[in-house]
């Protein structure tokens, strides 16, 4: 029997972690219940015990490990979201090419994101980083699942009490109904680039699927990601779209119907090589805690195209790319962003269009038919 789809927790956000190493298991709960905001209160040594209790007791988050005896996190995961659909799923994987691709395919499944599991126990249990990572991703996606929850609770109320007629017109909560939109750019652009982070990789294919490459620009992206992820990211857009997709290499030069995107461990420039937009590679420092970040790409991109960029921030933690977009709109150029209800976690789009950046706001299924029609109606 699901629990209710609409039941909203309150207090610390409620965590269960699932592995099968009572040891790690056992880590997990002493790193996330130093902090007061969280609290686990459950755990499982593999799918079959999660869906299992999970069916009797709420939780916010789930942390889920990919491989387990009797039932792998992958096979869980619809079973855990039928049991309840406002759960939020974060895969933990450590650092190899079938690990990503698992990781990949459970964010198609439903998983809102994932957390790179450090190789040892040792790591595990003396890494600040991987400890900050852990809360940080557990605190937002947690509020960001209660938040939702509410909003559906609050709409399921507010249709039962709206009498049904033909005339009657659905109910809804604006979410951006303070945002002020600015004029876009006059400038055809030259290129399409994104920004995107957690919920970005399931955002990235759909965006992609949609999308034709007929739209006749180079696209670029960055996706928070550490290595052999965004070329594993890549592979899939390649297969699922009509998109050549693939992770970029230093010197790559952007072309139509080709989506470059930034590898992990790197932040991705396009600058201007002898007179020729190119891409180049650096390790230089993490801006907004990431490399690749997005702002680093569209500094480089507002001198190389000048007001031809159309800048898309698409789902994401945190405000990389808010910097970058204010100079994209500077030099001329347009920014869109996704909208908060089809956004994972409206940080990064709610960012640029909290600074008023945007000149438009749209649910990822209508952004690329409104690119489209950008694109086409300049020049």
């Amino acid at each position: 029997m699901p629990l209710a789809a609409d039941q909203v927790s309150s207090g610390p956000i409620k965590v269960m972690m699932v592995d099968d190493s009572a040891i790690i298991r056992g880590l997990y709960r002493r790193l996330l219940n130093n902090d007061s905001a969280v609290e686990v209160v459950n755990d499982a040594a593999n799918g079959q015990q999660a869906v299992e209790r999970l069916a009797k007791q709420h939780v916010d988050v789930i942390v889920l490990d990919i491989e387990m005896p009797i039932m792998d996190g992958l096979t869980a995961i619809p079973k855990l979201l039928e049991v309840q659909p406002s759960v939020t799923i974060v895969m933990a994987s450590t650092l190899t090419a079938g690990n990503a691709d698992i990781s990949l395919r459970a964010m198609e499944a439903g998983a809102a994101d994932y957390i790179q599991k450090p190789t040892t126990n040792t790591e595990l249990s003396t890494g600040q980083d991987f400890r900050s990572e852990l809360l940080l991703k557990v605190k937002t996606l947690g509020e960001v699942g209660r938040k939702k929850a509410a909003l559906a609770k609050a709409r399921t109320s507010a249709a039962a009490a709206v009498p049904k007629s033909p005339s009657s017109a659905p109910w809804s909560i604006p979410v951006q109904s303070d945002v002020t939109l600015r004029k876009p750019g006059i400038a055809r652009p030259k290129l399409i680039a994104v920004g995107s982070s957690t919920g970005g990789p399931q955002a990235l294919r759909r965006f992609f699927e949609l999308l034709s490459p007929d739209v006749g620009l180079p696209v670029v992206v960055t996706q928070h990601m550490p290595p052999t992820f965004t070329a594993i990211l890549a592979e899939h857009i390649n297969k699922a779209t009509g998109w050549e997709c693939r992770e970029a290499t230093h010197g790559d030069v952007p072309k139509p119907g080709l989506a470059l995107i930034a590898p992990g461990g790197f932040h991705m420039t396009i600058d201007n090589v002898g007179g020729t937009p190119t891409v180049q590679l650096n390790e230089e420092p993490p801006e907004s805690f990431c490399r690749p970040a997005v702002d680093p790409m569209l500094r480089s991109i507002a001198k190389t195209y000048g007001a031809s960029v159309l800048c898309v921030i698409l789902t994401g933690m945190g405000n990389d790319g808010m910097k970058g977009s204010q100079i994209i709109v500077d030099v001329g150029g347009t920014v869109f962003a996704q909208d908060e209800e089809t956004s994972v976690v409206w940080g990064m789009p709610g960012a640029v269009a909290g600074a008023g950046i945007c000149s438009l706001i749209s649910p990822l299924e209508e952004l690329p038919e409104q690119i489209t029609r950008f694109v086409s109606r300049i020049g």
